[in-house]
């Protein structure tokens, strides 16, 4: 998944939207975006969205962020979409692997009850929303088959910190949030699964989402989150790989097939090594994806 866009899930006409929007994935919103007193009725637009979006061919990764596991709100939300099928659950304020187990359990449940295979619904992790979340950032690897991926978030670790701003004048994440991202990133790579970057609340600053994107991609990122339909074809530029990354990652695919025994083997001058032949065969398997 190159792009990820959030959409507010009482909003029937931004939901239809966002369906043409080109994003490989939709975060159907019940958190942040929604009001307390209208929780029930975005509950129900989100359903009603989901069991006909479900059947569309081709379609999006659908996704639904609900509220977290220590709210008296997640239930009720899982009530009312597991239903419909959703791809996979965004749990934000997720604090470490034992979230992860918690929210594996309520939708073991919930698929029973609804005659889903055991493990249909995957879970996307928000990583680093609360300061407790970044001392458990490593505990995430071997807590469920479900989990597919870590993603990180700024501004509620903001207010939990008490910060006047997380970033500088020129728009660039300060010292706790780039520790927070790599933090994201590192427990993404231990429990092998994707990491997704955060959003970039400043849609219209287009030079600005280029240059995070770019500084993801470069990290190791395989997406990123948006806020606005106008940032999904940046975001999916630049998190698609060029034609030179996928000849390269063939190549050395290729020169391992040809030498099945090496721990090493010179491509066009260079060494490279096992280590390089993962990263190759990830970046192909990403690249050969489709949509729905």
């Amino acid at each position: 998944m190159r792009s990820l866009l959030f959409v507010p899930a009482d909003s029937g006409k931004k939901l239809d939207k966002a369906m043409a929007s080109g994003a490989d994935a939709l975060i159907v919103d019940l958190e942040d975006s929604i009001a307390l007193d209208r929780k029930e009725a975005a509950r129900k637009n989100a359903a009603a969205f989901l069991a006909e979006a479900v059947a569309t061919a081709p379609r999006p990764y659908l996704l639904v962020r609900v509220n977290g596991l220590k709210t008296d709100l997640i239930d009720a939300d899982l009530d009312a979409v597991a239903a419909a099928k959703p791809d996979a659950l965004m749990l934000p304020k997720a604090e470490g692997g034992a979230s992860i187990i918690h929210l594996d359990a309520k939708l073991a449940v919930r698929e029973a009850l609804c005659g889903l295979p055991d493990g249909h619904i995957k879970i996307v992790a928000i990583a680093t929303e609360t300061a407790a979340a970044l001392f458990r950032v490593g505990s995430y690897a071997g807590a469920s088959a479900r989990l597919l991926a870590l993603t990180w978030g700024a501004e509620d670790l903001s207010v939990e910190l008490g910060a006047e701003a997380n970033r500088d004048a020129q728009g660039r994440f300060l010292d706790p949030y780039r520790l927070a991202r790599t933090l994201c990133l590192a427990g993404a790579a231990a429990a092998e699964v994707m990491a997704i970057d955060t959003v970039y609340v400043d849609f219209a600053d287009s030079h600005g989402l280029r240059r995070e994107c770019e500084e993801a991609r470069r990290d190791g990122f395989a997406g990123k989150m948006a806020i606005h339909p106008a940032q999904v074809p940046i975001i999916n530029e630049l998190f698609t790989p060029s034609l030179k990354a996928l000849a390269q990652a063939q190549a050395i695919v290729d020169a391992f097939a040809q030498n099945p025994a090496a721990g090493a083997v010179g491509l066009n001058g260079v060494m490279v090594d096992r280590p390089h032949l993962n990263r190759a065969k990830r970046l192909l398997q990403r690249a050969a994806a489709k949509p729905r």
